[in-house]
């Protein structure tokens, strides 16, 4: 059997990672701006996140949501007071496609509507419902296209008003700092805008922080830069640090009933173990203020260079979740510094190079990053 063809592969085989950084089978380090996606928060096989994996893995590794798992309630408790929704309540599941799945359903259930306003430009999944909201007619199977959805341009408050005046909007679903779309991002009179729009006419605010939150924008939320308050909150990504997870934050206007909403593996021993050291280093090691400072200076420097460089022409992001956008594809500046300079970077759309490395970067590893990105660039 041959595996189903759907990445384009660089030709690298990373076999080892450690902090920021990560080893290929023939023994070449690499600096990771990347950070798997988004997904690495803490750092590759921190020692305290390896510690508790593997003592939890010798103790128990599994078993259902149909008997009491006192990690669940321990990371709800961990995680309300670590992010300011202490009176949220959480429901856990593996991704973060799963997550705004479930969250569009809780609105659906809530409202008994079926529309929902998407943001152009957003990525929320790729299932049902999540592609369904995600703006990318190429992902979107017939089966998935059901008429539910209105994309409509980020922080046109008078467009989304007027969607939401017609009385039918399920819910509105928002990336705060769109990541696919190329480090987009909300603006406060927009989204607390939206956010009243949405109570007036009885739509739900769903806030997609699966690739923005976790401390990555330099608070914990990246909402919380906007000083709004959705009515639910999806995360996955960087919950883990590697380990399949997904959270759905639920604000208490929401009263759960059984068998509403249902999953065999998410919660389980393992992904709370993970959620649960990953907060802990969060705290220990003071990340989201690191993520906002080295991010700020990694912003500041980027800035310098646009003004003093070429090809540089826009630099956006809050904290470690950067975009710099070029005057020309991205494809060979990426390929330099990752065959030439062995650096990973993400990417957006055609010319956008996306950061999004582990949220202990630093400073000195930022240097050397924004040192070779010059060095490229002056000589294309």
């Amino acid at each position: 059997m041959k595996l189903f063809d759907v990445y384009p592969l660089f030709d690298v085989n990373i076999v080892k990672g450690k902090g920021c950084k990560v080893w290929d089978d023939k023994g070449q380090e690499y600096l990771d701006l990347y950070g798997g996606h988004a997904v690495i928060s803490i750092g590759h096989c921190h020692p305290h996140y390896v510690e508790m994996m593997a003592a939890q893995m010798n103790t128990l590794g599994f078993y259902s949501n149909s008997v009491i798992n006192k990690l669940q309630e321990q990371l709800a408790e961990r995680l309300g007071k670590a992010c300011g929704y202490d009176d949220y309540q959480l429901f856990l599941i593996n991704s973060g496609a799963e997550a705004n799945e479930n969250a569009l359903k809780l609105a659906s259930f809530k409202t008994g509507r079926t529309r929902v306003l998407s943001a152009e430009k957003a990525f929320h999944g790729r299932t049902s419902l999540a592609v369904e909201v995600t703006n990318n007619p190429k992902i979107i199977a017939p089966i998935n296209d059901n008429g539910h959805v209105t994309y409509l341009t980020l922080n046109n408050l008078e467009a989304w008003e007027s969607e939401l005046a017609k009385g039918d909007i399920c819910a509105c679903i928002v990336e705060c700092i769109q990541g696919v779309g190329g480090i987009r991002m909300a603006t406060k009179e927009f989204m607390q805008g939206l956010q009243l729009a949405c109570r007036k006419y009885g739509a739900v605010l769903i806030c997609d922080e699966i690739q923005c939150g976790y401390g990555r924008s330099g608070k914990f939320f990246a909402h919380q830069w906007l000083d709004i308050r959705p009515d639910i909150i999806t995360c996955a990504k960087g919950i883990g640090n590697g380990f399949p997870m997904g959270a759905v934050l639920i604000s208490p206007e929401f009263t759960p009933e059984y068998g509403q909403l249902g999953t065999t593996f998410g919660g389980n021993h393992m992904a709370c173990t993970a959620a649960l050291a990953v907060l802990d280093v969060m705290e220990q090691e003071n990340l989201v203020e690191n993520a906002h400072l080295v991010g700020q200076y990694i912003i500041d420097r980027l800035n310098t260079m646009k003004e003093s460089e070429k090809h540089i022409t826009d630099v956006r992001g809050e904290g470690l979740m950067i975009g710099i956008e070029l005057d020309m594809p991205h494809k060979e500046v990426r390929r330099q510094l990752l065959f030439d300079h062995h650096i990973f970077t993400g990417c957006a759309s055609t010319n956008i190079l996306r950061l999004l490395p582990p949220l202990c970067f630093t400073r000195e590893m930022a240097d050397t990053f924004l040192d070779k990105l010059s060095l490229i660039l002056s000589r294309i």
